[in-house]
């Protein structure tokens, strides 16, 4: 896999580039305070297992409703769009950095899916021992909480931005500088994150936008769309039986979950939709960077979840992605942007 050195270009969302409407419909005296419509609020959770933890409610004139996690990496919990339900929660439902545990296992107790759960930035995948060090399901990103938060409405955009550390004594320093722009008027959310290796040595990073998406936009009634020409690979055997249906869903039963690779040229980007119900969820990336589409497609009952997972691996592994030669490089003091865009709208 190439360097991780180069961002590409992502058309930002149509609506970062319209005017504030918010504005002009103050000064047509629609509306007396732009909160009528549109709100960045910051609350804490009092009880539960994720007692103590902050969220940012984000909403939009545009039908969007959200929350930001400061305290797991500003990842993406619950989202609404017009009133519907987008994403998917876990059996765990959210956490905070007071109960994750950075040991084999502990993740299935923890992982509280949301509409984003960042996987990085040394691991992604299964837990593994590389070179002496141990490294959990999925890294260590989401249970770091980030430092210089800001959050707020400026101009036509809800900015929500901050700072994740994942440094090591006597090894790494990664520092993932965070911004996620969320037009007032519209439906959805742009993801910047920028990477740099604050080290003198070169770094191995793996990195997934594990973006959840659960009933009912996700029933036997949505559709995925991908572009065409790609290429599908199989994660394991049973994945294998699956291929030819990894555009459809069934209604929730009794089987494993099946993972799918797709490799794109070109067009990065995948569409859910769901004609029963009128919505629909597009999601692009940054394809220079993360050149990886992974689907996790679980049709289990009790854990429906469809997984799209723009990513820079094949989610094996620290070590084992080493051997297979998929494991990205970060140049000492470099630095690699990833852009991750999810669009709600109308069928």
């Amino acid at each position: 896999m190439a360097e991780a050195n180069e961002p590409n270009e992502l058309n930002e969302p149509n609506e970062l580039n319209e005017p504030n409407e918010l504005n002009e419909l103050l000064k047509k005296g629609y509306i007396g305070n732009p909160s009528q419509l549109a709100s960045v609020r910051r609350v804490t959770v009092s009880e539960g297992r994720a007692k103590g933890a902050g969220i940012i409610e984000v909403r939009t004139a545009g039908g969007l409703e959200l929350d930001v996690l400061p305290d797991t990496g500003l990842d993406i919990g619950s989202c609404r769009f017009a009133g519907i339900n987008m994403s998917w929660m876990s059996k765990n439902g959210y956490d905070s950095p007071a109960v994750i545990g950075n040991y084999d296992e502990e993740f299935n107790n923890t992982f509280p899916g949301g509409l984003l759960y960042t996987c990085g930035m040394r691991n992604a995948g299964p837990a593994n021992r590389d070179g002496g060090e141990w490294q959990p399901v999925h890294g260590r990103y989401h249970g770091i909480a980030a430092d210089n938060v800001r959050a707020g409405i400026d101009g036509g955009d809800a900015v929500i931005s901050g700072t994740v550390r994942e440094t090591a004594l006597f090894g790494h320093v990664l520092e993932i500088r965070r911004e996620i722009r969320i037009p007032v008027s519209g439906a959805s959310v742009f993801i910047e994150d920028t990477v740099t290796n604050v080290s003198p040595r070169d770094e191995e990073i793996m990195t997934i936008y594990h973006c959840n998406f659960g009933y009912p936009l996700l029933s036997e009634n949505a559709r995925l769309v991908l572009p065409d020409g790609r290429r599908t690979v199989p994660r394991t055997e049973f994945a294998r039986t699956g291929l030819g249906r990894e555009l459809v869903f069934d209604p929730p039963l009794e089987e494993p979950e099946r993972v799918f690779f797709h490799e794109m040229d070109g067009i990065f980007e995948a569409v859910i939709e769901n004609p029963s119900i009128g919505v629909k969820a597009a999601l692009s990336w940054s394809g220079a960077t993360l050149p990886v589409l992974a689907e996790w497609r679980c049709m289990a009952a009790g854990d429906y979840v469809l997984g799209l997972e723009p990513s820079n691996c094949y989610i094996m592994g620290r070590s084992a992605e080493r051997e297979n030669g998929t494991l990205a490089v970060l140049k000492a003091f470099g630095s690699v942007k990833n852009r991750v865009c999810i669009c709600f709208g109308r069928v």
